[in-house]
């Protein structure tokens, strides 16, 4: 083997031009998910603590920016095979800068902010160095390569400059900055999807989302047993045991459907619109799920006749119907598998409208039935696929015995 086929010191390779392409996620990328599982974590308590109108839109909008932050590496990394030692000293670089922005989350409207914007725009450097990189050592079309360094370059500038503005123009600065991207990246004629080599990994950026997702969810997890924690395992009713378990299980709910359902999933087809359906509707699915995580921490709070928390109920409500219909969406985009034919989108909308009952009434009934409600909106996702598909699986192996013993 001679240096240059080494991992150490292969350079990068789009994944069309490379032969040491796989589906299968680095260990590098694994570990930059680690920082992502503090980021959400901390978005989780910023929600908690901001449960109103203006809190839930600065946490949603605090969200999709990190989220895209690390979507933006995981695309890279999916396009262009690359596990060089260079490749390992940026990606810790850029370890480091989604370490300050989620540093900066907590003071985000008072003095955080500034180094928000500076990680962020150094977050977005790093990838455009990345991006012309790519181009000079290993891409055989090097308009695609060049047209996103630039487009990163140009975002990292205009986000560095939102940080030392007063505000509200660093806000306003800093969001046009990111629709400039966006719009570089979906305009028609001009915009970075029109190249056929924007195609990733099919497989890997599946697993890259399933993982990530497992890490969302499991964000509730923390919520959960640092709030039971807090109040005193030893000072609570025997009932908001119950209500623990309870969120416990619904989380792994929240799981199951998506693995049975959409977890590790390819897109039917590689056109632009399939792909931003497939992509954005995952940033919903996950959105929506740290809703629910942070609504679910609100159980240890309350005993069976007390009134939910209406504020947790709000985004606990409106999280599990975001998550069903992003599912959905995901669903309508994927390859067809066989437990589609039993989780149709009527299936859905039962859990999406139980999801609505749930928050008209939870004002007004004790928590036992607001949460038979919402749970019976949770847990009807897994169990009528399976009742439809034991009674379909059923009647199919008995017309199949019939047919046997007929032929005898």
């Amino acid at each position: 083997m001679s240096l240059s086929d080494h991992p150490l010191w292969r350079k990068p390779q789009h994944h069309l031009d490379s032969g040491h392409a796989s589906d299968h996620v680095h260990w590098l990328e694994l570990f930059y998910d680690l920082v992502h599982v503090v980021s959400i974590f901390v978005l989780g308590n910023y929600l908690s603590h901001h449960l109103s109108v203006e809190g839930f839109a600065i946490f949603a909008m605090l969200f999709v920016v990190v989220w895209f932050a690390w979507f933006d590496l995981s695309l890279f990394n999916s396009l262009y095979v690359s596990t060089d030692i260079r490749h390992r000293l940026v990606m810790a670089a850029q370890i480091l800068t989604v370490m300050l922005m989620t540093s900066s989350i907590h003071s985000i409207d008072h003095g955080g902010w500034a180094f928000f914007a500076v990680g962020y725009a150094l977050n977005r450097f790093i990838i455009a160095y990345l991006y012309r990189r790519a181009r000079k050592v290993g891409d055989s079309e090097e308009s695609l390569p060049c047209e996103m360094s630039r487009n990163y370059g140009i975002a990292s500038a205009i986000f560095a400059v939102s940080a030392f503005l007063p505000q509200p123009y660093g806000y306003i600065l800093f969001g046009i900055g990111m629709l400039v991207i966006w719009a570089l990246f979906v305009m028609p004629k001009i915009g970075i999807i029109r190249h056929d080599r924007l195609v990733p990994r099919l497989g890997h950026m599946a697993e890259r989302f399933a993982l990530l997702l497992l890490i969302v969810v499991g964000e509730g997890f923390f919520k959960l047993i640092i709030t039971l924690s807090e109040y005193g395992v030893s000072n609570v009713s025997p009932d908001v045991f119950v209500n623990y378990v309870i969120g416990g299980f619904s989380l792994l709910v929240m799981c199951w459907i998506y693995f049975d359902f959409a977890g590790n999933g390819k897109p039917r087809s590689t056109d632009p619109k399939t792909m931003m359906q497939w992509t954005l509707a995952h940033l919903l699915l996950m959105l929506s799920a740290v809703c629910v995580g942070v609504a679910l921490s609100a159980e240890v709070k309350v005993g069976f006749w007390d009134h939910y928390p209406f504020k947790y109920a709000v985004i606990g409500c409106l999280g599990l119907a975001g998550y069903l219909y992003a599912l959905l969406l995901i669903q309508n985009v994927i390859e067809e598998r066989t437990a589609h034919r039993f989780a149709t989108a009527k299936v859905r909308m039962v859990g999406i409208a139980l999801s609505f009952v749930a928050l008209a009434i939870v004002a007004f009934v004790p928590a036992l039935v607001g949460n038979f409600v919402w749970g019976t909106a949770l847990i009807s996702q897994a169990v009528i696929p399976m009742r439809n598909a034991y009674i379909a699986i059923s009647a199919s192996e008995n017309e199949t015995n019939t047919e046997v013993e007929d032929a005898g």
